[in-house]
């Protein structure tokens, strides 16, 4: 690509700002993602970390930062930046280069300077104008932070203050005695006071102040386990920050939690970061199940025993237990419909530590803010894998034309996420037949697999009610049996049409995952999803009809 057309490439997205180029065309399976009705994905570059070692460590990538001119930079977990330009156009890095050492977590570009952290320090590149990889040496921000080999990336963000704020995570699973091993009952436990004037907390310096330690910060908040979801909330003129939540709860008091409770009992929690905030670890925990801050067990907890009422805030969201969050953003484009603007979204990357539970929480997850910046309902899966090799995700990063860049850790594949509305069906993906069989167990008749709603629901449904509609209880409902899908024909097309909390009643079991609407589909595709469905978990209900749908359709409020 010729200068003159690279630069005329960066002016058209600093003035139009929300203008999607005709140009990026998405992939016929939109690599292997599943999205909402109306978005499509292209697979921008990939096998960016695959197979690669840096010594004995196994490498990922990590977070995303983009610059002003639309180049994407991505950190890896032990090498360098990888820099990535599209010089053509079409919305995919062909131009890749990875620049610098030292590993990492964190990345942002802030006025001319690329900011990134290793595990102990922040530094920052001069960025100038046309360059991708930048030819100045790094300088150092930060150094001798705090690392203690658990719990050790290094997250960071900016306020609306222009101030850095930097996390320091605590190397410990909930600060026992022994850590993550099992306390007899009345086993003294350690007192942290001391760890966490260190540890555990968000601490806030100068940007533009070199050299600095731990010691020239300030100390902004307390009480975190570990906090690498980080975004600016420009409605609250505040932070928000999701936690990694406590793991081994059954093995370090097995007299009162069993493997389902350390499954099930322990959230990932969204909070506004706010000046002296204390978030309650490694004294408690939230239990999503009681809705309620419970005392960990290394601090007298039973199961049973509830902390201070007011003592600690609860949590703004809470998420399942264990699915790791990473990278968080705010979405403040125009390209994505309206309901996803101020919203925020939120990277996964999926459990390890759910046994005899599914591992889970592989995916984004989009959680709707509104103009104040309080969050306003429910989370909602928003991207995850169409195959049962789970994509573990790790990066987000909002683009000047409002798409969303995704990154997966192991392989290393970005994703580009744009909305076109499009309603069709994108085919299921090459090498994804094992999610289009009922998996060994639970047979379906071969009849209703042969049916054309089949794809639809694989497309659309099978994420959250799997494959043969077994769901995944607390999360969402299982299909098989359920007297909604086999009941009556106007009622279901209406919890589809409408989601089901505006038509089912306010008394039914709840889950944590909501269904939205999905008026988007056509009458004929959710005539056949739905007849699908009835024939495969409703008890072979009688089939519905594209008239059907249309007729109640027409009587939406």
């Amino acid at each position: 690509m010729s200068l003159f057309r690279r630069l005329a490439l960066s002016l058209s997205i600093a003035f139009t700002g929300t203008a999607l180029s005709a140009a990026v065309v998405p992939d016929a399976d939109n690599g292997g993602l599943i999205l909402p009705p109306g978005f499509r994905a292209l697979i921008v570059a990939d096998n960016l970390v695959a197979g690669r070692k840096v010594g004995k460590d196994t490498d990922q990538l990590r977070f995303l930062a983009i610059g002003r001119n639309g180049d994407l930079y991505a950190k890896t977990y032990h090498g360098g930046i990888i820099a990535l330009r599209d010089n053509d156009g079409d919305g995919r890095f062909e131009e890749q280069h990875e620049f610098g050492t030292g590993g990492g977590t964190g990345i942002a570009v802030r006025g001319d300077w690329l900011y990134h952290s290793t595990n102990d320090a922040v530094y920052r590149y001069p960025l100038k104008a046309g360059e991708l990889v930048p030819t100045g040496a790094p300088e150092t921000v930060i150094s001798g932070l705090p690392d203690g080999h658990q719990h050790d990336a290094k997250s960071f963000a900016f306020g609306g203050d222009g101030q850095l704020y930097v996390e320091v995570g605590s190397p410990s699973n909930a600060y026992g005695n022994p850590d993550r091993s099992y306390m007899p009952p009345g086993t003294p436990s350690k007192d942290p006071t001391d760890f966490l004037q260190t540890h555990g907390g968000w601490w806030r310096f100068n940007p533009d102040k070199l050299n600095q330690t731990l010691a020239d910060g300030y100390h902004f908040s307390t009480g975190h386990r570990h906090m690498l979801a980080i975004s600016w909330n420009r409605a609250a003129q505040a932070f928000y920050v999701t936690q990694m939540g406590r793991d081994q709860m059954n093995i370090v008091a097995p007299e009162y939690y069993d493997a389902l409770d350390n499954a099930e009992r322990v959230s990932e929690v969204m909070h506004r970061l706010t000046d002296g905030a204390n978030f309650g670890w490694p004294y408690t925990y939230w239990d999503p199940i009681k809705n309620a801050r419970m005392m960990a067990p290394e601090f007298g907890g039973d199961n049973r025993k509830r902390a201070e009422v007011g003592k600690y805030p609860d949590p703004v969201v809470a998420f399942p237990a264990h699915w790791a969050p990473l990278q968080l953003s705010f979405y403040y484009a125009e390209q994505f419909p309206a309901k996803y603007r101020q919203g925020a979204f939120q990277a996964f990357h999926g459990s390890w530590n759910r046994a005899p539970r599914p591992q889970e929480g592989y995916n984004v997850s989009f959680i709707p803010f509104d103009d104040h910046g309080n969050a306003a309902g429910e989370y909602e899966t928003f991207a995850r894998s169409a195959t049962e090799t789970r994509y573990r995700m790790g990066g987000l990063a909002v683009a000047a034309d409002g798409s969303l860049y995704l990154s997966e850790t192991d392989r290393g594949r970005i994703w580009r996420i744009i909305y076109t509305g499009e309603t069709a069906t994108a085919p299921i993906v090459a090498g994804a037949a094992a999610t289009t069989a009922a998996p060994a167990g639970r047979a379906i008749d071969g009849a209703a697999l042969k049916l054309p709603g089949h794809e639809v629901y694989m497309q659309y449904c099978a994420a959250c009610h799997m494959a043969d509609g077994s769901g995944a209880a607390p999360m969402q409902p299982a299909l098989a049996g359920s007297p909604v899908a086999g009941g009556e024909a106007a009622r279901v097309i209406a919890v589809v049409l409408r989601g089901p909390a505006a038509v089912l009643p306010a008394d039914r079991p709840k889950y944590q995952n909501v269904m939205p609407a999905f008026s988007v589909l056509s009458d004929q595709q959710l005539a056949e999803v739905l007849t699908f469905v009835r024939q495969a978990f409703g008890g072979h209900a009688s089939p519905i009809s594209a008239n059907q749908v249309a007729a109640v359709r027409a009587k939406q409020p």
